[in-house]
């Protein structure tokens, strides 16, 4: 069986470095139009240029360092922030009427992605200090700012500390969805591991029990020393096998989920007849009905409902006797296959099952409904005490479970 490692990665964040990015370079464009066309306005224009020169190379230069959390440091967003705010405060030496007009600044709102950078590095804390900075500077600026300008000043506030707040409950989220998957992969491959346990261990454990308690004597002891190793092993695989993997949260690409799938087939592998598999049960207590022509399921698929199958005639074995006659009758259909196993024994007692499973003996739990739900089909019972007990077991042709891979 061969095994190979996949991580997942989600992350709600990386989209808006993307957008951080798009908008650094656009609202730098708009910054140098706008000092563009109003260059009569100003007083010393040589000091916008300098200043517009040094933004454009500082942004396109940094492009890099905003593509992600891992890149954008603590050293870049306080050199990213000081070029906004020194650009905010040259503004009244390059046009003076800039602080009686209430016009832009000569960075214009390109000091908002300085802010906005904050927000998606540290949430609303950072973003709460950074624009706490530029709306000083905006105040000092216009030295007897208007109330536009205070405006201005709470909107770029609030939306930054907005903006960084849902930073934050997406992390959060992700983090909580990692971990669902993370308790539903190690669920899974726990249950696997049960199912291969019961079919195997538990059941050669209970018939050195039975066979050690039978034959007396030393037999006896020995099969009682199986019967106390059963009742441990099945207490360890009712309260789980696999303990969960560690969740890591990756500051550039979210929260990670590190899962195992399982290959049980070669890909391009021929599809199997289940009749092949399901024919050597056949014999003078069990009768096998097939269909005429072949049943053809992946492989994987095809192994977990024979595997299926047997364990439905192992509880026939041990609960209806080994005189009780059994029936397995395999229907192909265009969308699904069905295979139903019945027997004429006395029937499963109402609520039988279910202290089965409080007891650690998971046959019907984990050997039949469990390989059925991983394979996206169901496993249903139908008992009637005295009348013998029917297990239908239906899978789609297309199988989405571990016949191909398991995550």
């Amino acid at each position: 069986m061969a095994r190979r490692e996949r991580v997942v990665r989600m992350s709600v964040e990386q989209p808006l470095w993307s957008a951080l990015t798009a908008y650094r370079i656009l609202t730098m464009i708009y910054a140098i139009l706008l000092a563009v066309f109003g260059r009569d306005r100003y007083d010393r224009p040589w000091v916008a240029i300098a200043f517009l020169v040094v933004m454009a190379a500082w942004t396109l230069g940094t492009l890099p360092k905003v593509a992600g959390a891992v890149a954008c440091t603590k050293r870049f967003l306080g050199a990213d922030l000081a070029l906004a705010l020194v650009g905010i405060l040259l503004t009244p030496l390059a046009d003076f009427e800039a602080q009686i007009v209430d016009g832009p600044t000569l960075p214009s709102i390109w000091t908002a992605g300085s802010v906005l950078a904050f927000a998606i590095k540290g949430g609303w804390r950072w973003a709460a200090f950074a624009s706490t900075f530029v709306a000083v500077a905006n105040i000092i600026e216009r030295g007897q700012p208007s109330r536009d300008t205070f405006h201005n000043v709470l909107l770029v506030w609030v939306a930054s500390i907005a903006i960084g707040y849902v930073v934050e409950v997406a992390r959060a989220s992700e983090r909580t969805l990692a971990r669902a998957l993370e308790i539903e992969a190690a669920t899974r491959e726990r249950e696997r591991l049960a199912r291969d346990i019961h079919d195997s261990v538990l059941q050669v454990l209970a018939m050195v029990q039975r066979r050690g308690t039978a034959l007396g004597g030393e037999a006896a002891e020995l099969g009682r020393m199986a019967g106390e190793q059963e009742v441990a092993l099945r207490t360890l695989v009712s309260s789980g096998l696999v303990p969960t993997t560690r969740v890591s949260e990756d500051a550039a690409e979210g929260a990670v989920v590190r899962s195992v799938e399982v290959d049980d087939e070669p890909s391009g592998q021929a599809d199997c007849d289940l009749r092949s598999l399901l024919a050597p049960h056949a014999g003078s207590r069990i009768s096998f009905a097939e269909p005429g022509a072949p049943v053809l399921l992946a492989p994987g698929a095809a192994k977990e409902l024979a595997a299926a199958v047997s364990a439905a005639l192992d509880n026939v074995r041990v609960h209806a006797g080994e005189n009780a006659q059994a029936w397995i009758l395999v229907e192909d259909w265009p969308d699904e296959v069905i295979v139903t196993v019945r027997d004429d024994g006395p029937g499963i007692p109402e609520g039988r099952l279910a202290q089965a499973e409080g007891e650690g003996r998971m046959g019907v739990a984990l050997s039949i409904r469990g390989r059925l739900r991983d394979l996206g089909g169901t496993a249903e019972l139908i008992s009637v005490p005295g009348q013998g007990t029917e297990v239908e077991l239906k899978i789609p042709k297309v199988s989405r479970g571990k016949a191909g891979s398991a995550g």
